[in-house]
């Protein structure tokens, strides 16, 4: 499963946007990609793959996630936005 469809199943099943994720995780102030896996899974009841996805877009960045797993394209704003 490439990066980008871990984003786009973790919106599914959330209805939460990456950008949204990232939103609320700097809003909480999470930095630690274990604290981030951790909400993610608690609160948002996502599993251990889709959590761990989203944990490395908060702590790397968007430009490294781009960079390292999306082959320079990273699609933050959700599936609305590409329809």
């Amino acid at each position: 499963m490439s990066f980008q469809a871990y984003l786009d199943n973790a919106e599914k099943q959330t209805g939460i946007t990456p950008r949204g994720f990232l939103e609320l995780a700097a809003a909480k102030k999470l930095t630690k990609h274990g604290e981030v896996v951790t909400w993610l899974k608690t609160e948002h009841g996502l599993g251990h793959g889709h959590a761990t996805a989203i944990a490395r877009l908060v702590t790397k960045g968007p430009e490294f996630v781009a960079e390292h797993h999306g082959d320079g394209v990273l699609h933050l704003d959700g599936l609305a936005a590409r329809n």
